[in-house]
């Protein structure tokens, strides 16, 4: 196939959202990502214009998250937030929805806080709902789907990466995004006119491809480690900064 480091690297989200990250690590992994070349970073809304600042001159995106991690704040709360972040210079906003209104079947809430939110964004930037897929059933997903793609969100992602769920053992556990909740929202999302997103815990550039051509994924949110460990395998695969043709064997 034919790739480029700069290809693969627009295809990655720089997640900077550890909740211990210190003003140095970011300053750090800021600095990475411009040289990743990465499509965008997402920051802690007091970041963004720390983050606005040192990507200046680049075309990496500034990315915030709204109602973070769980989705639980109040409507006119996340409103608030949507509106600060644009004001501060972020190009995209995360919604965090409320998860148990959407379990609990109150779709009107669920469309109200989305449209709220969105009329906020959209004029200036993009709007990106997180589902927590893995917590829904199918019809809740495809009802989602149906929300997101009749308000008029620029895309909707997987998961928030923070929904952590208890096994039998007592031990938490991150339940990763399978297949088939990415095939449902890529068949329910409008014909395309909604993009899909994803959080992975993944290593290798063929999972990148994977997930990009085959399930109609644009964007891949991975972490410092993830971000590190992809753009070192596309080297050792024999990717440069000049688009040729490389063999990546696909996953089975």
């Amino acid at each position: 196939m034919s790739t480029s480091l700069g290809h693969i690297a627009s295809s990655l989200e720089y997640s900077l959202l550890h909740p211990i990250m210190t003003d140095a690590d970011l300053a750090t992994e800021l600095q990475r990502a411009r040289d990743f070349k990465v499509a965008a970073v997402c920051v802690k809304p007091y970041s963004i214009p720390t983050a606005v600042s040192a990507l200046q001159g680049t075309n990496v995106l500034v990315c915030t998250v709204v109602g973070f991690p769980y989705g639980d704040s109040t409507t006119n709360l996340k409103v608030f937030e949507a509106r600060e972040a644009m004001e501060a210079g972020a190009h995209e906003v995360e919604l965090l929805i409320n998860v148990g209104k959407v379990l609990g079947g109150d779709w009107d809430y669920v469309r109200n806080e989305i449209q709220a939110v969105n009329q906020i964004v959209a004029p200036r930037g993009d709007l990106k709902v997180i589902f927590e897929s893995h917590f829904l059933s199918e019809q809740q997903i495809v009802e989602l789907c149906r929300i997101c793609t009749g308000v008029g969100v620029a895309a909707i992602k997987t998961s928030s990466g923070y929904g952590y769920v208890q096994d039998l053992c007592g031990s938490y556990r991150y339940p990763d995004t399978i297949a088939p909740q990415l095939e449902l929202m890529k068949n329910n999302c409008g014909q395309g006119e909604v993009k899909i997103e994803a959080a992975l815990e993944i290593r290798r550039v063929r999972e990148i491809i994977f997930f990009e051509r085959l399930l109609g994924v644009s964007r891949v949110t991975v972490g410092e480690a993830g971000a590190a460990a992809i753009m070192g395998d596309a080297r050792q695969l024999g990717v440069t900064d000049v688009v040729q043709v490389v063999w990546i064997p696909l996953p089975s």
